[in-house]
Order: structure tokens, then C-alpha cells, then sequence
């Protein structure tokens, strides 16, 4: 079977640092889903590419050009994200936040989603779990442990960068590919953002909560 992977990027420039970041995260993710015997397959949204579409979402009361709403059915439909910003003033880019209120409300929940961001310096390192990870657990994705997070010096340096990325990129893939970690994940997008309890299936009597607390003193 083969997996749909949105990666999404905010570089800003051509070639960026951003898009080498995500292409990395790419490949170690296409390599641990075919260590698990399936295939990905990868839509890649460049965010500076949007800019107009997304500026035009904001000022016209919410309506999506075309361009913008075959991005958003595409976010949709996939399987997992890679989601990859440049570090602007301590957090996300404007661009890159943008996008993701442009999106449907429902469009990332359970969805399994990888985070990463480059900025200059390693003292940017926290927007990951500072601004990254609440904006997308208010999104209800469902965020891997490993963040991976790129300063310039970690290109091409003797740095543990890669083995951040093949950690992220496995549990990734881990979730991806399983059929259970989120309760109704399957091949329909819309079925697997639904959860529902399965047909025959019962809740046992409630115990009491003063029958809980007997006999204890405390």
C-alpha cells in the first residue's frame, strides 16, 4: 500500500535551508515506510509558492482561491506531515501560520504529523516545543516525540542532525503505517479524523464512587 506524505515548507529563499531540512526528513521517512514493506508517496507544498493565494484567503472574508483549495483537499487526503518553518522572532513564520488557518478546522485531526524547524542558531531550538507543538495539538494532530530542529552549523557538521532525523522519521513511519494508533485510522481520511466505537460494544456497570472510597482513610 501506498502512503500519502505532505511536506510542507516555509523557506523563503531558493535554495533554503528549510527545503534541505524537509527533503532529509523526506527521504528518511521514504526509507523507514519501506523497511516496514509499504510505500510513500510525497506531495510537496512550498508555502512562499501560496503567498498571494494565502494573503487574498485573509482579506477576502475566508474564501480560497483554486490554487489554495486543491492545497487544502490535498492536506486532507493525506496520510502524515512533514511540517517545516524557518524561526522568525522566537517562533513560526507568518507564512507558515497563515497556512494553517487557512486550512479546514478538522483537516489535521489524527493526523500523524513530524515537526521540524532551522533557524541561525541552536538558541532558536526551543519554537519547537514552545510554539510548534501547542499550535499543532490545537489542531488535534497527533505529533511524533522527536522534533528535529537544524541550526546552520548542523549542515554539514559533525552533529547528531542525522540521527535526529532517522529517529523522527521512524516514528513517523511507525505511525503512518499502523492500522491502530489512533482509534478508526484507515485508508478514508474522513473515517480515520471520526473515531467511533465499534459495533457490539459495551460499557460495564459504573462503580459507585463511595463504594470506591470505602474503607479507605486517606
Amino acid at each position: 500500500m501506498t502512503r500519502t506524505i505532505v511536506v510542507v515548507t516555509a523557506g523563503l529563499s531558493v535554495p533554503s535551508s528549510t527545503r534541505l531540512l524537509a527533503d532529509q526528513l523526506a527521504d528518511a521517512v521514504a526509507a523507514q515506510v519501506g523497511a516496514r514493506g509499504e510505500a510513500a508517496r510525497f506531495e510537496h507544498v512550498e508555502l512562499r509558492e501560496l503567498a498571494g493565494d494565502l494573503a487574498t484567503f485573509m482579506t477576502s472574508g475566508g474564501m480560497p482561491t483554486q490554487r489554495l483549495s486543491e492545497v487544502r483537499d490535498l492536506v486532507s487526503a493525506a496520510d502524515g506531515m512533514i511540517a517545516v518553518t524557518p524561526v522568525f522572532t522566537a517562533s513560526y513564520s507568518g507564512l507558515f501560520k497563515m497556512f494553517f488557518d487557512a486550512l479546514d478546522t478538522d483537516a489535521l485531526t489524527g493526523m500523524p504529523v513530524l515537526i521540524a524547524a532551522t533557524a541561525g542558531t541552536a538558541r532558536h531550538s526551543l519554537v519547537l516545543d514552545h510554539a510548534m507543538r501547542p499550535l499543532f495539538a490545537y489542531l488535534r494532530a497527533v505529533v511524533v516525540p522527536t522534533g528535529v530542529f537544524a541550526a546552520t552549523e548542523d549542515f554539514g557538521g559533525s552533529t547528531d542532525l542525522t540521527a535526529r532525523i532517522t529517529r523522527a522519521a521512524g516514528e513517523l513511519a511507525g505511525l503512518v503505517v499502523s492500522t491502530d494508533h489512533v482509534a478508526g485510522f484507515g485508508p478514508d481520511a474522513g473515517e480515520r479524523r471520526t473515531p467511533q466505537r465499534s459495533a457490539g460494544t459495551s460499557v460495564g456497570p459504573v462503580t459507585d464512587f463511595a463504594d470506591l472510597l470505602r474503607g479507605h482513610a486517606g
